[in-house]
């Protein structure tokens, strides 16, 4: 589209960076998290473990390999619905979790007030705007799969109606049951608060279920992001003549994924913290994409009146949430370097 509308400078140099960085970086998030709920599982099996986060990040990487060489994103859509199955399981495990958390003596005092002196809070609005860009920011993918085939409105109406069914199902209950289990002790994952010094706070078995679906959800998670940073490596090295699977192919594919992978996994081995790697992805990528670019694209293709609202309806949409997107990445960078003072590269958090 930005290619179309706005020049191929601007597909080529801009909006295609930011759709790549924003996929790759949600692969790095997605191998960090497994390799959480890995040392998770291991430390309900085996009490004071002394095995460190990044072997499991390495581990969940190597597996990562495997899963990376399914061809084409057509033959993931199978994973795609086991995907949304798993969210929904283990979104209610949450739920179940945090009402038996909050209900239980395990529980932190319970405590709603922001903390922190107003500078602090002041950035932390700014990092949280992005974390909430980067969740909702999902519900772009139904709205491009349902622009594949005709007709479009119809279907991309009811992918969004589904998709923020599964949202208010899913991220407003455990949102809401979470902060209400936990107050401000809140960590990064809800999850990580359901471990306290390396015990369960909840019953050891909805943990671990918990943890098993979250660990495959991510999985499948993982591959989906990864198939951007495919197809760019794999137009640079095969050759579109010869079939999928002929061995001038499958060479470079095989190598260009493998060190894909390998590259995600050691950033999020080095920097393993997610919550600021959510905010990052959210302030640099899901904020102008999925705010400020339509709104300038409307503007351009239909050409809207400037004596009208729509014009500056969108105008205003397009320059508010740009300024955001600087705020935000100023702030979600600022948190980076701060927590990189408090952990070391190759933290065991």
């Amino acid at each position: 589209m930005a290619t179309d509308i706005l020049g191929p400078g601007w597909g080529k140099y801009y909006i295609g960076p930011i759709q790549f960085l924003v996929c790759f970086g949600a692969v790095i998030a997605c191998i960090l998290l497994a390799g959480q709920s890995m040392k998770a599982i291991y430390l309900l099996a085996n009490p004071g473990g002394t095995i460190k986060l990044y072997v499991f990040v390495a581990i969940f990487g190597v597996f990562m390999v495997i899963l990376a060489q399914l061809p084409s994103f057509h033959s993931l859509r199978h994973v795609n619905l086991i995907s949304l199955l798993l969210c929904l399981a283990y979104s209610f495990c949450a739920v179940a979790g945090s009402v038996y958390l909050g209900n239980s003596d395990k529980a932190p005092p319970k405590d709603y007030s922001i903390t922190g002196d107003a500078q602090n809070r002041v950035f932390g609005v700014f990092n949280a705007i992005a974390i909430i860009a980067t969740t909702f920011g999902n519900g772009i993918i139904p709205e491009i799969q349902a622009t594949v085939a005709a007709p479009v409105t119809g279907k991309m109406f009811r992918g969004l109606c589904l998709c923020y069914a599964v949202v208010v199902t899913t991220f407003f209950s455990v949102a809401i049951s979470g902060y209400w289990a936990v107050g401000n002790q809140a960590q990064g994952t809800l999850l990580s608060n359901f471990m306290v010094d390396g015990a369960a706070v909840i019953p050891e078995w909805l943990l671990l279920v918990t943890q098993l679906f979250t660990l495959l959800q991510l999985s499948a998670m993982g591959v989906v992001y990864l198939q951007p940073t495919n197809e760019v490596l794999e137009g640079l090295f095969s050759d579109a003549k010869q079939g999928q699977y002929a061995a001038r192919n499958v060479a470079p594919r095989l190598a260009s994924r493998t060190a894909a992978v390998a590259l995600a996994t050691t950033v999020a081995a080095m920097v393993p913290f997610f919550g600021d790697m959510n905010s990052l992805i959210g302030a640099f990528g899901f904020l102008p994409l999925d705010f400020a670019v339509p709104a300038v694209f409307y503007n351009v293709t239909f050409k809207p009146s400037k004596k009208g609202v729509v014009f500056w309806l969108n105008t205003a949409i397009a320059v508010v949430f740009s300024a955001l997107a600087v705020t935000a990445s100023v702030a979600a960078v600022r948190q980076i370097a701060l927590d990189a003072k408090t952990y070391k590269l190759f933290a065991n958090v």
